[in-house]
């Protein structure tokens, strides 16, 4: 009993981690609605209706530029970073860095280690 009353908040931490787990275990799965579209003889209309509603409505909108003349886009600022033009790399990245490179003398088959000759 002693041993319960010193160790009161471990036992009460993995009740309810041993409740959580079951309440998990026992709720039921979620179910993906299907997705597919399915295609019947007289099912068709409803969501032919809806593609033609769509489009009705994407024909309504009218596009100007007006909001660029707007006083709140010509006061917006370009922070971006400039990207400096780097030289490109090597035409073959997998050739020897020069052409004193040599392997080894240590080296086995599986792990050639280039280096470059004393000078």
């Amino acid at each position: 009993m002693q041993t319960f009353f010193r160790h009161k908040w471990i036992v009460v931490i993995i009740a309810i981690l041993v409740a959580g787990v079951a309440w998990y275990a026992m709720s039921p799965a979620d179910e993906t609605p299907n997705v597919a579209p399915t295609v019947t003889a007289g099912a068709g209309a409803p969501v032919e209706q809806g593609i033609v509603a769509t489009l009705l409505t994407l024909r309504a909108v009218k596009l100007d530029g007006t909001i660029f003349s707007d006083q709140a886009f010509l006061s917006l600022r370009d922070f971006s970073t400039e990207i400096v033009p780097e030289p490109v790399g090597r035409p073959n990245p997998f050739a020897p860095l020069s052409s004193q490179a040599r392997a080894s003398e240590n080296s086995t088959k599986g792990a050639q280690i280039f280096t470059q000759p004393r000078r």
